[in-house]
C-alpha cells in the first residue's frame, strides 16, 4: 500500500506541499509525516512546509484505531519532528477533524482552517485520548482554558478555534489561503526558527533565571550575524 503523502512544489519555489489522507492508518500516517519531513528538512531559507489535510471519512474508525503501543509511539515521534522542523510549518484542514488534525495543527506554526472547519476532540467510548494533543492545548492554552475543553467539551467550532488561537487564518480558498500564508510566512523560515520557538515555549513554563541563558546565547548568535554580512561572525570579533 502506497505511503508517500501527495507531495508537490509550491509554485515561485515557496516550498513543499503535501496532502494528507487522514483516512489512512496510523502507520501510514507516520510514514507519510517523516517523509515529509524529511524533504522539509532539505528546504532552503525563506520557504515553508505544508500539510494539507484531507478529512477522512464518515465511517472512519476511532482515533488512533486498532494500533499498538509501539505505533502510538513512533506517532508522537513523527509530530514531535514536524513541531521542531527549522522551516516555518502550515497546516491547513477543513470540514469535521479529528485527532490526527488537532495533533497536526498544534504542532505547526501556523494553521488554515475553511468555514466548515470543526475539531473534534479524539474521544472513544465517552474516554478521552490522552495522547500529547492535552499537553500542546496545555501549553498553547494555559490550564483553565484547556481544563475545560479536555474535561468538558468534544468539539471546538471554527469561531471558539479562531478565537483561543487554535486556527490563525480562515479561507474559503484552501489553495489561495496557502499561497497567502506561504508568501508572507516563507521569509520567516531560517535555521533560527527552532531557536525562536523554544524561547517562545520557555517564556511560558520557565522562571526568568532559567530562561535568561537561553535569551542569551540566541542575543549573542544575532550579533554575530550582524557584525558579518553573508553568515555568523567569529567569537570575540569587533
Amino acid at each position: 500500500m502506497r505511503t508517500e503523502p501527495d507531495r508537490t512544489r509550491l509554485p515561485d519555489g515557496l516550498g513543499v506541499l503535501a496532502r494528507l489522507d487522514s483516512g489512512r492508518s496510523l502507520p501510514e500516517l507516520t510514514a507519510a509525516v517523516n517523509e515529509f519531513c524529511e524533504e522539509a528538512e532539505n528546504l532552503s531559507s525563506g520557504t515553508v512546509a505544508v500539510l494539507r489535510v484531507l478529512p477522512a471519512p464518515p465511517r472512519r474508525r476511532e482515533w488512533p484505531g486498532d494500533v499498538s503501543i509501539q505505533e502510538v509511539n513512533r506517532w508522537e515521534r513523527a509530530v514531535r519532528r514536524l513541531e521542531r522542523l527549522d522551516t516555518v510549518s502550515i497546516t491547513a484542514a477543513q470540514g469535521t477533524c479529528d485527532g490526527l488534525v488537532l495533533d497536526l495543527l498544534l504542532a505547526a506554526d501556523f494553521r488554515i482552517g475553511t468555514p466548515d472547519l470543526k475539531l473534534k476532540l479524539p474521544v472513544n467510548d465517552g474516554h478521552f485520548w490522552p495522547g500529547m494533543s492535552v499537553y500542546r492545548l496545555v501549553r498553547h492554552l494555559g490550564l483553565a482554558r484547556a481544563r475545560r475543553i479536555v474535561l468538558w467539551g468534544t468539539d471546538i467550532p471554527l469561531g471558539e478555534a479562531t478565537d483561543l488561537g487554535l486556527v490563525d487564518q480562515v479561507s474559503d480558498d484552501l489553495t489561495e489561503g496557502i499561497h497567502t500564508a506561504a508568501v508572507s510566512r516563507g521569509r520567516l523560515s531560517d535555521r533560527e526558527t527552532r531557536i525562536r520557538r523554544l524561547l517562545l515555549q520557555e517564556a511560558a513554563s520557565a522562571e526568568y533565571d532559567d530562561a535568561l541563558g537561553a535569551h542569551i546565547a540566541a542575543c549573542d548568535r544575532e550579533l554575530r550575524r550582524l557584525r558579518t554580512p553573508g553568515g555568523p561572525a567569529a567569537p570575540g570579533s569587533p
